[in-house]
């Protein structure tokens, strides 16, 4: 393998890399910032991507009460970076009803993408979170992942959303553009 396969890998990732069935969750059952973070940080633990829940449910819920994540597009994005972390992934949690999402809270949330991130990886972190932003700038995607009727139409639909593989480099291109 040549250095430049590792730069420049010749396979697609997708926002689907970043997860799997069993950290989506179709049908939320919490309400609220604090009871939709526990019921995500539930999925990642149960799944062995969050080793201990406390730490990373107080982590997430005490960065998205000092700034909410909620975004136009009815989603909202709140994350924790941790040590103990071992990868970068997320679990998505769907509501059926608007949900209140934390005190500052202007728009109205149906989609949650809770991420769990290592502290030391920028990287892969900088990867999803353009990923995400572009899905939610995608208004056809967003209405897909409200009409699928499974765990596996949701996984197809992160599956159209194909990320940079060095948004870094993609941003410094940018810059010196």
């Amino acid at each position: 393998m040549s250095p430049d396969t590792l730069i420049h890998p010749t396979t697609r990732m997708t926002l689907a890399d970043f997860t799997s069935p069993g950290l989506i969750v179709p049908h939320l059952r919490g309400q609220d910032a604090a009871s939709v973070i526990q019921e995500l940080g539930q999925a990642l633990q149960r799944e062995k991507r969050v080793p201990d829940l406390l730490p990373f449910y107080h982590a997430a819920l005490n960065r998205e009460f000092l700034m909410g994540s909620d975004w136009e597009a009815g989603m909202a994005f709140p994350h924790a970076r941790l040590p103990a972390l071992k990868e970068v992934c997320f679990a998505l949690g769907r509501s059926d009803e608007s949900l209140r999402w934390g005190g500052k809270a202007v728009h109205s949330v149906r989609l949650v993408f809770l991420s769990a991130v290592p502290a030391t990886d920028s990287t892969r972190y900088l990867s999803l979170i353009s990923g995400l932003a572009r899905l939610a700038r995608e208004e056809r995607l967003v209405e897909k992942l409200h009409a699928a009727q499974d765990t596996f139409e949701i996984i197809e639909v992160l599956k159209q959303i194909e990320l940079r593989t060095n948004p870094a480099s993609d941003l410094m291109k940018k810059a010196k553009a």
